[in-house]
């Protein structure tokens, strides 16, 4: 039995090095080594020093298994353990995966699951423009008052809850890919990620609508809306009803990214579809019929969000065990330590838009209504490029969980191309309709001639848009929280900077050319991602270690590799 041993070179003379060496598709040139530390029986990768560690991918490999994709090959030479493992080399031996992990093609899965989430990422935005265009015919005090209430709310709630929704998605397809079990009398799946989702889901909900209950008066006084202006008491009243909503609406998300995990985009649709309808119905009830108003508007948004938690609730209990029978079996450590670092993402985001609302709010009703018009136009179109990045991160993150490389690259180069062919028709589409848009929403003649300046930007930033959120989703897949979160701090600063500034030159189109410069900088910040050199011993180790231990007795049991190659 070897005592020592290198997972580069070995004398052992039934161990052969690999023909073909895999590789992360997303690692760029770059040279390294790996280190194994010397074992009896196991060999332990250790990851290099600077890479982001995350939440560890283990994947257990007996003697007589090999990885998918992987065979050794016994006509090649050992590799000494002071060569210098090159991309150019690498790249020449690189594998093809298993013709039989791909029964469904990638480009044929991406569309199927993309489709359905295309409708089910339109559905709230679109929820969202039916209400506004309720609200507008009130007049432009009613429709400002609603959208700073409508911006508070997604301030306070969006903190935690984009990146619960996120991280369940990658936790959920990592955790169904690599050790789902099933309930030995129900036959429902358990997994940890699930109950631990949902349990962080209703906590973080019920203390988001206690914040934004108590606190309503003071999210309007940071947000440059005084005691004395006549949008604070309807803005108080309608934010103090939309908390009510808190708990369902958390909730409600997290399950979405649950089903994500599943590759399940059409169930939550049809749900958030039904729950959706009750809100068509009560919108013009409450508001005109019972001439409520902007309370109306609050009150049908919190119904159908509880009518839709429920549905997803009752559907998701078909399939998965919500919660465990102890509480120790709760997995609570990978969603703080993910969760903390796009925390940070989220409060960057979410701070510059914050600002640029702020900076809209301070030139007035018109410039408000003004601004509230474009941006739920905004939303609502970009959104429909993200029903992509999130079908390509649940497929990225369960082929990554099981080091299937080469599909992730496919994946990769698929969904990019999609995004700008979606992003440049959505530009032509939108900058051909946006006029008759606006109407929809107001027929106010200043507010309209305001939307009117703002319009090139909204239409224009399409395709930086669906790069922006695609990359994300690429990132996510791959669990590269940590890169994610330090460069959307720095675009976050730069851009309101921006905002703080052009508003007063400017005017309203200032504000839009600083939320412009926000998704184009995080554009940029996945591009920079994948051409900046990468180590490569990670990816490389992790799959030479299995094949040149093939055979022998001497097989590691455990391949620990780092979770952020992208």
């Amino acid at each position: 039995m070897l005592r020592h041993h290198n997972a580069l070179a070995s004398p052992h003379p039934a161990i052969r090095p690999p023909t073909r060496i895999a590789c992360s598709s997303i690692c760029n040139r770059a040279n390294s080594r790996a280190t194994v530390s010397p074992s009896t029986n196991h060999g332990k990768l250790l990851l290099p020093r600077g890479w982001p560690s995350t939440r560890r991918r283990t994947t257990t490999v007996t003697s007589s298994q090999s990885l998918p994709g992987y065979t050794p090959d016994d006509a090649d030479q050992c590799l000494k353990p002071s060569d210098n493992i090159s991309f150019a080399a690498v790249k020449e031996s690189v594998i093809g995966i298993n013709s039989a992990l791909n029964s469904v093609g990638v480009r044929s899965e991406l569309i199927l699951l993309a489709l359905p989430a295309v409708f089910g990422q339109a559905i709230d935005p679109m929820a969202q423009l039916m209400e506004t265009a309720y609200i507008g015919r009130l007049g432009a005090l009613e429709l400002a008052s609603a959208g700073i209430g409508v911006s508070i709310f997604n301030i306070v709630s969006k903190i935690f809850n984009i990146p619960l929704l996120s991280i369940a998605t990658s936790f959920v397809a990592e955790d169904i890919a690599r050790s789902a079990t099933k309930h030995p009398n129900s036959g429902k799946l358990e997994l940890t990620s699930v109950s631990s989702a949902l349990i962080l889901a209703a906590g973080i909900g019920i203390i988001e609508a206690l914040a934004l209950f108590l606190g309503s008066g003071l999210f309007l006084k940071l947000m440059g809306v005084s005691p004395v202006s006549p949008m604070h008491k309807p803005a108080k009243l309608f934010l103090s009803l939309r908390a009510l909503g808190a708990p369902a609406n958390v909730i409600m998300l997290a399950v979405q990214g649950i089903f994500r995990g599943f590759k399940d985009t059409k169930t939550p649709v049809f749900y958030i579809g039904l729950g959706n309808l009750s809100a068509v119905a009560l919108l013009p009830l409450l508001i005109y019929g019972f001439q409520l108003g902007i309370t109306g508007a609050a009150i049908s948004t919190v119904v159908s969000q509880y009518i839709i938690t429920i549905l997803l609730l009752w559907s998701l209990r078909k399939r998965a065990v919500l919660l465990p029978p102890r509480i120790d079996q709760l997995e609570f450590s990978g969603y703080l330590k993910s969760g903390g670092m796009l925390l940070g993402r989220t409060l960057s985001i979410l701070l510059t838009m914050t600002i640029g609302t702020s900076m809209a709010a301070r030139q007035g009703p018109t410039a408000m209504a003004a601004h509230q018009i474009c941006l739920q136009v905004w939303l609502a179109v970009s959104l429909l490029a993200d029903a992509l990045a999130v079908s390509a991160q649940a497929m990225i993150a369960s082929s990554y969980a099981t080091l299937n490389y080469k599909r992730v690259q496919k994946i990769a180069i698929f969904a990019l191309q999609i995004g700008v062919i979606s992003g440049l028709a959505l530009t032509i589409g939108l900058y051909a309709s946006f006029g008759n848009i606006a109407r929809l929403f107001t027929s106010d003649p200043e507010v309209l001639m305001v939307v009117r300046s703002c319009a090139l930007f909204v239409c224009a930033s399409q395709p930086i848009n669906a790069l922006a959120f695609i990359f994300d989703g690429l990132h996510y897949g791959a669990s590269d929280f940590d890169y994610v979160a330090q460069a959307t701090i720095v675009v976050g600063v730069i851009s309101s900077l921006i905002l703080l500034w052009a508003p007063s030159v400017f005017g309203l189109a200032g504000i839009w050319a600083g939320l412009t410069t926000l998704m184009g900088l995080r554009m940029v910040a996945g591009i920079l991602r994948h051409m900046s050199p990468h180590q490569t011993s990670a990816a490389l180790a992790q799959v030479v270690m299995p094949s040149v231990y093939a055979g022998s007795k001497d097989y590691p049991s455990v391949i620990e590799t780092n979770p952020s190659l992208l």
